[in-house]
């Protein structure tokens, strides 16, 4: 059974699908393709959120079984295509077995063999092994072109209402060449549990290495667009994130009625592909070839957005209630549950009717008595109208040398821009908050028509143990970027080399007004170069977080490259002045150049910093379980007599002037508490 803290995770679709860029450090695959593992797909590109036609098929022992059932006592159907001839398929029999064996009430499965030649003695032996599921023969392909199924190792999961949630591989424990005694990914398991605790699987779409099925005809798809039938599924897995009661787009489109009353705009900007808001261009990974994909993809597959605009520019039939999918709901207050602590503004803050407003910093304190590992973020704007974007900040304690700018360049911790306010990790990683920290808000408001206040506040849940891997975050920048006055494709980089081998989670990318482009690139110890995220059309306001679904790991030697492109000219509608020439500054008349990674150290324990980390590590920035250690051993270290404290004269000579300020309670020696708790200024560095 899953901890209950994981399942308030995965309830979540925003959160669950944010969860899908761990699904492994990095799958290890073998040069080879032969010893290729489970790929991840895009999900509408494999048939997810698509609705399968009326379905009835015949077991091997001739009882006749249809979906959707009459009584929908199914929750969930699972066909597993399998064969008596194909080894891969003979080796993930026990794995259904099993996962039959142990589904839950309304959990139904079936196995379904699409090998004509496998005899009726072989298949009667292998169903008595799934005495749970339903056994099927499918010689002339039927039942496999229905699921668009590709492989004798492949999975569909369909819902009460004959929606496809997950289509791929069972796990990644066998394939051609390979096999493991565990497998790492539990795909089909983690998809039935997620969907059954309310959320959305994490991962919805693989590849299943097996025996290829060759059938050529393409599964049957209704030609009538229909309401009911495709469009309401696309709006599901697109739109209803932002466009609910409660969501922060303008308006809902939660119904038939909705979706007609602003269907002259919906066209507009699916035309044109400012919705929903994504902007990574289609690439591929150069050492596997595999399409890239990302976690948190929001981009419509071509069909689904040929299917929309024909339906919008068409009649807009509704089409058959029967083939309408299950309603999408969504938490009340927090997508990540109920947090474990929230921090909030102390007092509002005004936000004029008109004009433009500048950045303005809020400072909050966490109160911390002990440091946290956070395995989940929420940011909720107390006015969602007008707050364009959140970047929070970690200051931490007894921090002076540290300016605001070094702080948003190295220390974003959370952020929140319309459509992601969650950024939430799985097990094994999470973000640190050192005790007595204190979060620092940029908040960017862009004034509605309407005088209005604003208490934007953030909620956490804690990992109920030190994880694995420290999440952390680092900017790439250039403060000497220079935009001549009118120039209309202006190209700046920044590059910073890795002293240090590092796992890229995924990027933020963050420019001003004038932005319209810009692309991650990362340069090997040979000079090849390979685009690691490119976005070739940058809308300031989405300021989107690019995860990977699969981690990219890079080497010590590596250059991460981060080049953009500015429009200074009059051809710029959101240009302030295109007379001008636009350096470095904070607010958004200026211009930066700033590329966020977000990041781990393999190997490295969480808490600790090595002597080099992809970012110079500096004392204060210091986690405090790895400070603590240090200052525990060098505790011991001077403490001479060992009596576990320490006199004016143990200290180092340079220390001796500030021994005042270590005897908190003035009593001749120091505690170990009271060196912990010391917090030397810049002059005892």
């Amino acid at each position: 059974m899953m901890m209950p803290r994981v399942l308030r995770l995965l309830r979540l679709s925003v959160a669950g699908l944010l969860a899908a860029l761990f699904v492994g450090e990095r799958l290890a695959l073998a040069a080879d393709s032969v010893r290729e593992g489970p790929q991840l797909l895009r999900p509408a590109e494999h048939g997810v959120g698509q609705l399968i036609e009326p379905l009835v098929f015949t077991d091997i022992d001739g009882r006749q079984h249809q979906l959707p059932d009459q009584s929908r006592a199914n929750r969930l159907t699972v066909f597993c295509l399998t064969s008596t001839s194909c080894p891969l398929s003979r080796k993930y029999l026990p794995t259904v077995a099993r996962l039959a064996a142990e589904a839950e009430a309304g959990v139904r499965f079936v196995c379904v063999n699409p090998i004509a030649t496998d005899t009726a003695a072989s298949m009667a032996a292998a169903a008595a092994t799934v005495p749970q599921a339903i056994y099927v023969h499918d010689p002339e392909g039927r039942l496999c072109r229905q699921l668009a199924a590709t492989s004798t190792t492949d999975a569909v999961v369909l819902d009460a209402n004959r929606t496809v949630i997950y289509h791929g591989a069972v796990d990644d424990q066998y394939g051609f060449g390979y096999a493991r005694e565990q497998p790492q990914q539990t795909y089909l398991a983690d998809a039935i549990e997620a969907v059954l605790a309310g959320g959305q699987p994490a991962v919805a779409a693989t590849s299943a290495p097996g025996c290829d099925l060759g059938f050529a005809d393409p599964p049957p798809v209704s030609t009538a667009v229909t309401y009911h039938g495709q469009i309401s599924r696309i709006i599901q897995r697109h739109c209803l994130e932002c466009h609910r009661t409660g969501g922060i787009g303008p308006f809902t489109l939660a119904t038939y009625s909705d979706l007609v009353a602003h269907a002259g705009m919906i066209e507009t900007v699916v035309a044109n592909q400012t919705m929903p808001p994504w902007f990574a261009a289609d690439s591929r990974d150069a050492a596997t070839n595999h399409a890239l994909i990302w976690s948190n993809d929001r981009s419509l597959a071509a069909g689904d957005r040929e299917q929309l605009l024909t339906w919008l520019r068409g009649g807009r039939p509704r089409g058959n209630q029967a083939d309408a999918p299950a309603a999408r709901t969504f938490p009340d207050e927090w997508q990540i549950g109920t947090p474990d602590a929230i921090w909030e503004f102390s007092e509002a803050i005004p936000v004029k009717a008109t004009g433009i407003m500048p950045y303005r910093y809020v400072t909050v304190d966490t109160g911390l008595t002990e440091s946290k590992w956070v395995q989940a973020i929420e940011i909720q704007p107390g006015d969602s109208e007008v707050v364009h974007h959140v970047i929070i900040t970690v200051k931490q304690p007894g921090e002076t040398s540290s300016s605001r700018a070094e702080r948003e360049e190295d220390g974003l911790w959370a952020g929140y821009v319309p459509g992601q306010a969650v950024w939430a990790y799985p097990a094994g990683f999470a973000r640190f908050l050192p005790e007595g920290a204190q979060l620092v808000f940029q908040m960017h408001y862009t004034p509605n028509g309407t005088a209005t206040t604003d208490r934007t506040r953030v909620g956490v849940i804690y990992a109920d143990e030190p994880p694995a891997h420290e999440v952390r975050v680092k900017g790439i920048v250039n403060h000497r970027i220079e935009i001549p006055p009118h120039a209309a494709r202006h190209r700046e980089e920044a590059s910073l080399k890795l002293p240090v081998d590092a796992t890229v989670l995924g990027f933020l990318p963050h420019l001003h007004l004038r932005g319209t482009a810009c692309r991650y690139e990362v340069i090997d110890g040979e000079g090849d170069v390979e685009t690691l995220l490119d976005i070739p059309r940058y809308d300031f306001n989405w300021q989107l977080l690019y995860r990977y679904a699969q981690p990219r790991a890079l080497q010590a030697g590596d250059t991460l490259r981060f080049t953009a492109w500015f429009d200074n000219s009059s051809g710029n509608p959101a240009n302030p002045d295109p007379g001008a020439t636009v350096r470095w500054g904070q607010q958004t008349f200026d211009e930066m150049l700033l590329g966020y990674v977000e990041y781990f150290l393999p190997g490295v324990p969480a808490g600790s910093w090595p002597e080099q980390d992809i970012r110079r590590p500096q004392r204060r920035s210091q986690p405090i379980a790895g400070r603590r250690r240090s200052i525990d051993e060098a505790f011991a270290r001077l403490d001479r007599d060992q009596n576990q404290r320490l006199s004016r004269e143990e200290l180092p000579e340079q220390l001796r002037s500030q021994f005042k300020e270590f005897d908190r309670n003035r009593d001749g020696s120091l505690s170990l508490e009271e060196a912990r708790r010391f917090r030397p200024d810049k002059s005892a560095e």
